[in-house]
């Protein structure tokens, strides 16, 4: 088993990869990459809302409340890398952005892209 981090993602993202070709009934990413955009943005929004509460309830709680905590943020990485795996948007696209913005004031990169 991968442990090390970007074992563990590596791995992931090759099996998101493999799953785009995988039967929908076999398969819960196959079923997503099935489903189309819509049904992948849609579980990507109901992981951020359950990471929210779970943040929130971590600030006012213990160990239990944080172990769920990084279990809605693995749920919601899970989702926003099998969108990437649905666009063929690498993961070293995603290090490479990350990697650009190190070391630089995150109000300074906010401003560069303009008002939203």
């Amino acid at each position: 088993m991968a442990t090390e981090t970007g074992e563990v993602l590596d791995a992931l993202y090759q099996t998101l990869l493999a799953r785009r070709g995988a039967d929908p009934s076999t398969s819960y990413v196959a079923s997503l990459y099935a489903k189309g955009a819509d049904t992948i943005l849609k579980k990507i929004g109901e992981e951020a809302a359950e990471t929210i509460i779970a943040g929130k309830d971590c600030a006012s709680g213990g160990a239990p409340e944080r172990v769920r905590l990084v279990s809605e943020i693995a749920d919601l990485c899970f989702h926003v890398m099998v969108l990437m795996a649905a666009y063929d948007v690498p993961l070293s696209s995603l290090s490479d952005e990350l990697a650009r913005r190190t070391g630089r004031s995150g109000l300074a990169e906010k401003a560069s892209r303009g008002a939203t």
